[in-house]
């Protein structure tokens, strides 16, 4: 097995300075701020498989880390809407950097993009869901497949608006007031895109689309398992908002689990 570390000194530049920044934008739109307090562990798990294409008994497993020095990086600031301030009581961090136990890195896609002998894979029938909560994005990154469902609720009982980002797929923009507390979106192309709230800027979440049922995200526990693969070798792939993309060949054999771990490293 091999990595490729797609990190550039730009990168790391980049995520230094957001140490002193305060709602910044990233590359794609992204907002500053950052955490090592969590969401709910989420580990990422491929979902069943139920398809033409080519499935198997065999997995590829690992986790993902960051290395070097942690940015101390600024509260959001949810002053300007006093409905979304009153909902907490305490400071509130982005979740530009998730940080578990051991610096396990959550809100990492993990994905197979080489390797698959082809064919179509069924989409999962249970819809996946982000809910505007605190406002905020929960979860803050998702993965979901080609023809699934993305349900995005409003709990919050105040408006916001879903602006999605995509390229390949069609771009989208919805108000939702109060009163509206649903919004049903469907993909058919691969790519990772960014969706906003043009109401509060700090508010972000990514969402990766793919022909397949290999992907999931990190929960804090920083843990991935693709399963239901066929033996054979695979590209597979971490990427991160801000930290870029790690790249590794891996080898399953029939029956059996891989495992490769990723470490993003600010050095």
């Amino acid at each position: 097995m091999s990595e490729k570390r797609c990190w550039s000194v730009t990168t790391l530049v980049l995520l230094t300075l957001i140490a002193g920044c305060n709602g910044s934008s990233d590359p794609a739109g992204g907002t500053a701020g950052g955490s090592t307090t969590t969401p709910t562990e989420t580990p990422a798990t491929s979902a069943p498989v139920e398809s033409a294409g080519a499935v198997g008994t065999s997995s590829i497993s690992g986790s993902i880390r960051f290395e070097g020095n942690v940015p101390t990086l600024r509260p959001l600031q949810m002053d300007a809407d006093p409905g979304c301030a009153k909902k907490h009581s305490g400071d509130v961090m982005s979740e530009l950097l998730v940080l578990g136990e051991n610096n396990a890195l959550a809100n990492v896609l993990v994905y197979v993009t080489g390797g698959l002998a082809g064919g179509s894979y069924a989409p999962p029938s249970d819809p996946v869901v982000i809910d505007q909560v605190g406002c905020q994005y929960s979860p803050h990154v998702v993965s979901v497949q080609t023809g699934q469902a993305l349900t995005i609720l409003n709990s919050d009982g105040l408006l916001h608006n879903v602006h999605g980002l995509p390229k390949a797929n069609s771009p989208f923009n919805r108000a939702m007031p109060a009163t509206v507390k649903e919004a049903n979106y469907n993909f058919d192309k691969e790519e990772v895109f960014k969706v906003k709230c043009d109401v509060h800027p700090w508010m972000g979440a990514w969402i990766g689309v793919f022909a397949h049922p290999f992907h999931g995200v990190t929960g804090t526990g920083g843990n991935f398992s693709l399963d239901g693969l066929p033996a054979g070798n695979y590209e597979i792939e971490a990427l991160h908002e801000r930290l870029g993309t790690l790249t590794a060949q891996v080898t399953v054999a029939d029956g059996e689990t891989a495992t490769h771990d990723f470490t993003f490293v600010k050095e």
